[in-house]
């Protein structure tokens, strides 16, 4: 692999006079230094910006980069690396010792210890920093302190000089030095592919670049394993559990552009050995998905082996009692629901638009209650939840909530030794529950607790890997109820009907946008220029003055696909110069290819932990600091911040994946379907993106598309094996 040139084309060399601006999570700063090439200058001092570990005023430096003119702070020297230099000057030499740069040395005392060695001071602290004992008013303690501080600072510089010598960005270095430390070095020597594992933003192929500078052959048994490790995490990302062993070593040695596949047998093999990867028979799994179906099926049929015992004829009586309270109809198949959901230590409750669902868990939960029980309720997602607490009557939690994530261990409190106190447990929106997720659930679940899955088994399942929902009921052991009645209400909607009819595989019956009133349209429009135009017609002027709905806060776009003529980017991309303009009041940031303007809708593409934010979370950009270098998001009732590093982690929503808007709902929906989309289309990928809409939903496209999508009734077979453990177990 040939390594990036460097773009530095200028040097500017000078001392910090002045840190603007500088951020410990991102690294990004703003200084004033003085230059020989700022005294040219009107202004003493040049601005310069990058990032940097730590800086401090009085640090003398050789910057590289180039000169840039914003076009509100003016001239700014932008570096893209960076050395330090020692000072030289006593006055140098001492305001560095005293602007914070090492602990237990303030001003007075970097005085005294300059005025005892004088321009010896810094070989001083490199080689006999216990000389600073002799220094009036140091005692041992901070004799040690000083030193310590000096030692630690001087790592830090060698770490960043290293990763920079080796082409490293300035903006990853910080986020490796970050993440190891003073390690920093000695990991990447022995393993760079570590980088891909740990740090986000760094990916298997920027730990190969990094690899190769640091002198790692091709054939090197460390890129060996990590590639053999980078394939099983790529299948987990499009949900499988396992792949079998000839399928990983076929796809590694194609991603890894081998000459000779035997070379990954040894790596394979000992990768089993170590317990890095789990060998079962011909099957590969990551540790912690084998673990997670291995205890997943044994917490199942615990769970189902403990029974549960009510009187159901005392059940009967109070549904029919509740009914008669609450002018309710139940179907006999909803009241079977309720009974099961009260006699089952486990049980899942299914059905398409339309036909109850949310009536029935409602029905479940004040049976529960009735009965003295206490009840938690939970989704996968924020949207989900708040409209599970909305029909329910109940607070509503995220399942990370519930379980109670903990930014600084990475993990839930609640498990085994702190479980949830809930005696019954109502998990709504259960096809987008993957299989880690739904272990973390089981884990915290005590074994005299309930727990109801609600969901639409004929969605597109999880994000994550696994395929819970649909392995549970194909399992055959878990009491389950699949409600089919469509009631009549519902079924004058043409978006659950038509809904119903692409489950089944039937080309739905629906009219075009002005031929009648309807809830359910379909444009026909055979080129891609033609659906893309259509799209933006009918979000900024059609359905706004026929449904009144708001374009920039009730209409969304979901694209089978992310890349293309009529894909997710370039919809956004002319969305948001339709819908949010530059206007020249609002500020806005370029990054990562992308622009993002105030007022613009967004959404978060991975979990960060730290800032408890999750895929699939959408929000609005509030605010854009330029001066410190940070966005405030709202996702819902809070804001979080963002440092403009993190912004890879976000993405324009005025279009999304089908994929990404499981668990919400949304008033007005608009679809692109064309045979552009033809890899992804799917039968449960259009009943998805459809029952996301609430009061409309208009498809744009080609009619060819959608009986493409109709004739492939799932989506791409998942391996997992939660099915066969659960049925072994029996």
């Amino acid at each position: 692999m040939v390594p990036k040139k460097s773009q530095a084309k200028e040097k500017l060399e000078g001392s910090v006079e002045k840190v603007v601006f500088h951020s410990p999570e991102s690294g990004y700063a703003v200084l004033r230094v003085s230059s020989e090439h700022s005294e040219k200058k009107a202004s003493p001092l040049a601005t310069v910006v990058g990032f940097f570990s730590q800086v401090f005023p009085g640090e003398c430096y050789t910057f590289s980069g180039e000169w840039t003119n914003h076009p509100k702070h003016g001239s700014q020297f932008k570096a893209m690396t960076y050395h330090v230099k020692k000072p030289s000057t006593l006055a140098g030499i001492e305001r560095y010792l005293a602007s914070g740069l090492i602990k237990g040395c303030g001003p007075k005392t970097a005085e005294r210890i300059v005025k005892a060695f004088g321009v010896q001071t810094l070989d001083v602290l490199d080689t006999n920093p216990e000389k600073l004992v002799s220094v009036a008013k140091i005692g041992k303690h901070r004799a040690k302190l000083v030193g310590q501080g000096w030692k630690d600072q001087k790592s830090i510089q060698e770490v960043m000089l290293f990763l920079q010598e080796h082409e490293v960005s300035t903006t990853h270095a910080v986020k490796i030095y970050k993440r190891y430390g003073e390690k920093a070095i000695q990991i990447l020597q022995e393993n760079p592919y570590r980088l891909a594992m740990d740090i986000y933003g760094i990916g298997f192929k920027t730990a190969d670049e990094i690899a190769f500078k640091l002198g790692i052959g091709k054939e090197d048994s460390k890129r060996l394993r990590a590639g053999l490790l980078q394939v099983l995490y790529d299948a987990s990302d499009s949900g499988h559990c396992y792949l079998e062993r000839s399928e990983l070593l076929e796809l590694a040695n194609r991603y890894l552009e081998l000459q000779d596949p035997n070379l990954l047998f040894s790596p394979l093999d000992e990768m089993v050995l170590s317990k890095h990867i789990v060998a079962e028979g011909d099957r590969t799994f990551l540790p912690n998905l084998y673990q997670s179906e291995v205890e997943v099926s044994k917490k199942v049929l615990s769970l189902l082996q403990n029974p549960v015992v009510v009187d159901e004829e005392r059940v009967r009586n109070w549904i029919t009692r509740f009914q008669e309270k609450e002018s309710l109809m139940l179907s006999s198949e909803q009241v079977d629901s309720v009974v099961k959901a009260a006699q089952s230590r486990v049980f899942i409750l299914t059905g398409g638009p339309g036909t109850g669902k949310t009536t029935t868990t409602r029905t479940v939960v004040r049976l529960f209650k009735a009965m003295g029980r206490d009840v938690a309720l939970a989704s996968p997602t924020g949207r989900a939840s708040q409209r599970l607490s909305e029909v329910v009557g109940l607070e509503a939690k995220t399942v990370h909530r519930l379980l109670e994530f903990d930014p600084s261990v990475r993990g839930f409190r609640k498990g085994k030794e702190d479980p949830i106190e809930a005696e019954v447990l109502v998990l709504d929106e259960a096809s987008m529950l993957d299989l880690p997720l739904f272990h973390s659930v089981l884990n915290a679940l005590s074994e005299k607790a309930q727990l109801i899955l609600v969901g639409d088994s004929d969605q597109l399942p999880s994000v994550g890997p696994g395929n819970v929902l649909s392995d549970l009921i194909q399992s055959g052991v878990v009491p389950k109820v699949h409600l089919s009645q469509i009631f009549r209400q519902a079924g004058e909607s043409q978006i659950v009907q038509g809904a119903h009819e692409i489950n089944r595989g039937e080309f739905p019956a629906i009219m075009a946008p002005g031929e009648g009133k309807s809830d359910f349209y379909f444009m026909e429009a055979e080129e891609p220029e033609e659906v893309v135009s259509l799209i933006l017609k009918f979000v900024s002027e059609w359905i706004p003055k026929h449904f009144h709905f708001s374009p920039r806060e009730e209409i969304q776009i979901l694209s089978p696909m992310n890349r293309g003529l009529i894909g997710n980017e370039k919809i956004n991309f002319l969305l948001q110069e339709a819908l949010n303009p530059q206007n020249g009041e609002k500020e806005e940031v370029q990054r990562f290819d992308g622009v993002f303007r105030e007022g613009d809708r967004v959404i978060q593409k991975v979990n960060n932990y730290d800032l408890n934010v999750f895929n699939g979370d959408l929000g609005i950009l509030k605010k854009i600091d330029p001066e410190n270098q940070v966005c405030l998001i709202q996702y819902g009732d809070r804001e979080v911040s963002y440092d403009y590093s993190d912004l890879n982690e976000v993405g324009l929503a005025y279009s999304i994946s089908i994929h990404k808007s499981q668990g919400s709902e949304f008033p007005a929906v608009v679809i692109p379907i064309h045979t552009q989309h033809y890899v992804m289309l799917s039968r449960n990928l259009i009943y998805t993106g459809i029952t996301r809409g609430k009061k409309l939903v208009i498809l744009v496209g080609t009619s060819k598309a959608l009986r493409m999508a109709l004739n492939r009734k799932g989506h791409q077979e998942r391996n997992t094996g939660l099915r066969e453990r659960l049925k072994a177990l029996l």
